[in-house]
């Protein structure tokens, strides 16, 4: 992990979304994202009070008070206005690189939700993850075809990684024709292949699609737990 080139390609990545966000207009974004129940404000707001919440964690306090907190933070801020919107997703954002940027061990370990816990230098990349996803998942012609090759095949990883080992995810090869990812449960023999483009075994990794572009051979394509 390089902490510093994650940042600034998540400082990159937000000007993307801020940039495309901000030819939006109020009604637009009351309207739902792809996100179920969610409008469009709900995953700008999120995206706010995910960047206070790294902060949070790189200063070494709960990443939120609690899941209801969280919740409701969300709630109350997704019926803002678009200027609001955008300036707390920039303000927030700015935080987040101000905390970053104050000298660290990069390499201690941090807690995040639900007792996770991972290395700080890792914090810049769940970041860049929550940016460039939600970015898709607002609807606004962002699609997983235009991520970062560089996100795409990391993010890949880190979810290979995610689930690698998991008791309800059988052992899988996925391959995009160029190369390959285990992940699942350990097992002898290949298990189910999954074949296709980056762009659609990321979007079925992360939950964005349903996989039916996907080939898949020795069996039928797995469900995956919930992110």
């Amino acid at each position: 992990m390089d902490h510093a080139r994650d940042l600034a390609s998540v400082r990159d990545a937000t000007e993307r979304l801020l940039t495309a966000a901000a030819k939006l207009d109020n009604a637009a974004v009351t309207q739902p994202s792809r996100l179920p129940g969610w409008t469009r404000g709900h995953v700008l707001a999120h995206l706010a009070r995910n960047a206070d919440a790294l902060v949070n964690v790189l200063q070494g306090r709960p990443m939120y008070a609690s899941a209801q907190a969280r919740d409701a933070d969300i709630e109350r801020d997704a019926p803002r206005p678009l200027d609001a919107q955008l300036a707390d997703v920039r303000d927030s954002a700015a935080r987040f690189q101000e905390a970053a940027a104050a000298p660290a061990d990069w390499s201690r370990t941090v807690e995040l939700r639900n007792g996770v816990t991972d290395s700080a230098s890792r914090v810049p990349f769940r970041r860049w993850i929550e940016v460039e996803l939600h970015h898709v998942d607002l609807g606004i012609g962002y699609e997983l075809e235009d991520l970062p090759a560089e996100f795409t095949e990391r993010e890949i990883e880190f979810l290979v990684e995610r689930f690698s080992g998991h008791p309800d995810v059988p052992p899988v090869h996925l391959t995009d024709g160029r190369r390959g990812w285990r992940t699942g449960r350990e097992a002898e023999g290949l298990g189910v292949t999954v074949r296709g483009t980056r762009a659609d075994l990321l979007g079925w990794l992360a939950g964005r699609r349903d996989g039916a572009a996907l080939s898949v051979q020795g069996g039928p394509l797995p469900t995956l737990p919930p992110l």
